[in-house]
């Protein structure tokens, strides 16, 4: 399947990325800069943190009430469309899913 990554700056970063993985996983694969993932995905940071585009937010699922709460120390703009990438796996209804690093 196909990602963007949307940067700071506007740049955009599309990858390839396999069924299954998450998308912290892929952005750090992919070297995404913004996309840290100090806590190795493991749900307990926030430096993952990405803003969905649009109809693409309704596809990746809810989010838990621990994400929320971890969304709460995140860097950047915390909005509704803010997601941890290390919570969206990756698959074929997410194909051509369009991130944005938030500043």
């Amino acid at each position: 399947m196909k990602v963007t990554w949307v940067l700071p700056g506007g740049e955009e970063v599309m990858a390839d990325v396999q069924t299954g993985v998450n998308l912290m996983e892929a952005a750090q694969a992919n070297n995404i800069a913004g996309i840290q993932g100090e806590c190795g995905g493991s749900l307990s940071c926030a430096t993952c943190h990405v803003h969905v585009d649009g109809d693409w937010l309704s596809k990746t699922g809810e989010k838990g009430d621990f994400e929320e709460a971890m969304l709460d120390m995140a860097d950047g703009e915390v909005t509704d469309a803010s997601r941890l990438s290390c919570q969206i796996e990756a698959s074929d209804e997410l194909d051509g899913i369009r991130l944005v690093v938030p500043v």
